[in-house]
């Protein structure tokens, strides 16, 4: 698991309004495991909403705090406090058709239009096409994911009206019997945070700071539920894959104490990888050895334990073992943007002429099918300087600075790169839209 911390300018003061501090950084939390659990667990909501799973992304935003949030039709936000304060597959699988419900019914697409025909976007629309748009290759939109600046406007715009989440509410409900979800998960949700209305609203989760909660809307959604005879059964499918994200990210941010004692005589899968995880965290090199070689003899055709493998190997600087145990991770999984990333720098760490080759090709891959992860374009500036690639190299340097929201730096970058690719090229015009981008924020 790695974390991306993204500066994103405009998003910082969207977000739930958590901090009064608008340029506030974000971290986001890539994992692809994680993610491809809430993926599972998003299918068949998105699908009962006449969503498409391919295009909506489940992303995770490092923050205790409990809160998830649209800013686009591509992109489910979720705080990590959220996930692991939740209980069940359900209750997640509750929130996502929340969300769900406010990208089909449209609340977010009138709002961004009214905020553009406002000119109080301030280059939002860049933003969110950057952070939240789909893994289409087209790298271009990632010169504007730290574009914005803070208004009012913007401040509100993640903050729904008592309308829109009474119309979320009933959308929700529909998606989850839809799915054969038990609909009594979105009354459990909202009871976490019944209370929390009457705290000041600094000690308030940002989740009523966005989604307005009242007594009137818990009893409400109580009388939606009752009033449908439906319920769904156990599925153990969900339960596994909530179970194992809400493993992998406690065991990544929570201490590694915490995590062993409540493993400790547990041989299930989840509570080997979980161990492995801490015993790599505490450190104690031997005994993650030993977690994660028993996690790979229980299940050896999973990418993501082969990938997590080559993660504990890697930062352990045991690079061509990292090398071989990515390679099988990138053989289960070839089409993953993550997986074949950490290939590319496990490759990278050999530093070989082959291994360096190989690199740019295994990240040249990760690139065309997710370009928002900084360490990825980290990662892919060095390769393409060993490969005496000067131009791409700087314009990958100037993507990332424009990632993380250092347009000063990116400009540099840009400028630089603009100098040495051919003009007209696709790489030549990803530098002009740097340029152009930083330009637009000079202006504001």
């Amino acid at each position: 698991m790695h974390l991306a911390a993204i500066r994103l300018l405009a998003l910082a003061a969207l977000v739930a309004l958590t901090v009064a501090n608008p340029a506030r950084a974000l971290t986001l939390i890539r994992d692809s495991e994680i993610e491809t659990a809430l993926g599972e667990l998003a299918r068949p909501i998105l699908n009962a909403a006449g969503l498409s799973p391919g295009q909506v992304r489940i992303l995770v935003i490092q923050d205790r705090s409990m809160n998830a949030f649209v800013a686009d039709g591509r992109a489910i936000f979720l705080h990590s406090g959220l996930i692991l304060r939740l209980e069940s597959a359900a209750q997640l699988q509750a929130v996502i058709a929340h969300e769900a419900a406010h990208i089909a019914n449209g609340h977010i697409a009138r709002r961004m239009a009214n905020m553009r025909s406002a000119n109080n976007a301030a280059g939002l629309g860049m933003l969110l096409a950057g952070v939240a748009g789909a893994a289409s290759g087209d790298g271009r939109a990632a010169a504007g994911v730290a574009a914005g600046t803070a208004s009012a406007a913007q401040r509100r715009f993640l903050s729904h009206t008592r309308a829109e989440e009474a119309a979320a509410d009933r959308s929700s409900i529909r998606y989850l019997l839809s799915a054969g979800v038990d609909p009594m998960a979105a009354v459990q949700v909202l009871e976490i945070f019944v209370g929390q209305e009457m705290l000041p609203v600094g000690r308030q989760d940002p989740y009523l700071r966005t989604h307005p909660l009242t007594r009137e809307r818990v009893r409400a959604l109580e009388a939606l539920v009752a009033a449908n005879p439906g319920r769904g059964g156990e599925d153990n499918a969900a339960n596994y894959w909530f179970a194992r994200a809400k493993g992998k990210l406690s065991a990544f941010t929570q201490a590694p104490s915490w995590t062993l004692r409540r493993t400790r005589g547990s041989t299930d899968a989840i509570s080997l990888m979980r161990r492995a995880v801490a015993y790599h965290r505490t450190p104690n090199p031997s005994e993650a050895a030993r977690a994660i070689n028993a996690l790979v003899a229980a299940r050896p055709d999973d990418p993501f334990v082969h990938e997590l493998k080559g993660q504990i190997l890697l930062e352990n600087r045991q690079a061509a073992a990292a090398v071989n145990a990515y390679a099988r991770a990138v053989q289960l999984a070839p089409r993953d943007a993550l997986i074949l990333g950490g290939y590319g720098r496990a490759l990278l760490a050999l530093d070989t002429a082959d291994g360096n080759a190989r690199a740019l090709r295994a990240l040249e891959q990760a690139r065309a099918r997710d370009f928002r992860s900084p360490r990825l374009l980290r990662d892919l500036g060095l390769a393409y300087a060993r490969a005496g690639r000067g131009g791409e190299a700087s314009l990958a340097v100037a993507e990332r600075y424009a990632l993380i929201g250092r347009f000063d730096d990116a400009v540099i970058h840009a400028t630089r790169a603009a100098g040495q690719l051919p003009r007209g090229s696709v790489p030549w015009q990803r530098a002009q839209d740097v340029l152009t981008a930083a330009e637009s924020l000079t202006r504001r």
